[in-house]
This record gives structure tokens, C-alpha cells and sequence, in this order.
């Protein structure tokens, strides 16, 4: 799995399957209380597959199913527990690379209550992966 650079506009080159605020209750943190207490985590992804069978059959079989790649996402952030968003970005990156039809994906994972003293709506990080 290799970082990619994005290019002018801010994005990657390719057919992109979009899939925007993704919320489930994780353990991520480094203070004691994000070690201990579930928090709201919201995950967006752009994957990078091609899609011209897709669109040319209208056949599931032939695209990245975004319902399965929810439901991984999901799961990691519940089940699994972290120390930095960092991290749990690129673990929810190998899941969505374990399907061999994505070429690149961009995770972008937010804490929707950052423990912070200054007044910030969300903290965040995103990362973007490739075979």
C-alpha cells in the first residue's frame, strides 16, 4: 500500500464510488477518557474502482458493493480500538484494499466532539492509499 500525492484539483484520477458520513461509536483517543467511553466517529471515502463494466451490465456482481464496504467500516470503528485517528484511517484503508477491484482509496475519519478547549466542531484526518 503506497500514499499518493493528490493532483491539481485536489483529487485522483479515476471512476470514484463516493460514500459521505458514515457515523458509529469507536474507541479512539489518547486521553483516558477517549480509553474508556465510545465516541461519535464519522468516516467519508472516495474509492477508486473501475466502473465502465458496472455501467454498461447494471450488475452488482460487476462493482465494489458500497453496502458491504459500509458495513466493514462500521465494524472496524466498533470493534477494533485506537489511540490515533491516524491509524484507524489506514486500518479502515486495508479493509476497503482487501477487495482487489479498488485501485485507491481516501479515507477521511473526524471526531465529531474533539476533546479540545478551544471551540472546534470536528478534528480530523484523511489519508489516501493505493496497492
Amino acid at each position: 500500500m503506497t500514499a499518493l500525492p493528490p493532483d491539481g484539483d485536489g483529487g485522483y484520477a479515476g471512476d470514484r464510488i463516493e460514500l459521505r458520513g458514515l457515523v458509529a461509536a469507536g474507541i479512539c483517543g489518547a486521553l483516558p477518557e477517549e480509553r474508556e467511553r465510545a465516541q461519535p466517529l464519522e468516516v467519508d471515502l472516495d474509492v477508486v474502482a473501475d466502473q465502465a463494466r458496472a455501467g454498461a451490465t447494471d450488475d452488482l456482481a460487476d462493482t465494489v458493493d458500497y453496502g458491504a464496504i459500509c458495513a466493514s467500516v462500521h465494524a472496524v470503528v466498533t470493534t477494533e480500538r485506537f489511540t490515533l485517528l491516524e491509524r484507524l484511517a489506514a486500518r479502515i484503508a486495508e479493509v476497503v484494499l482487501a477487495d482487489p477491484r479498488v485501485e485507491t482509496v481516501t479515507v477521511t475519519v473526524r471526531k465529531l466532539r474533539p476533546p479540545v478547549a478551544s471551540i472546534c466542531a470536528t478534528s480530523g484526518v484523511r489519508i489516501t492509499r493505493a496497492r
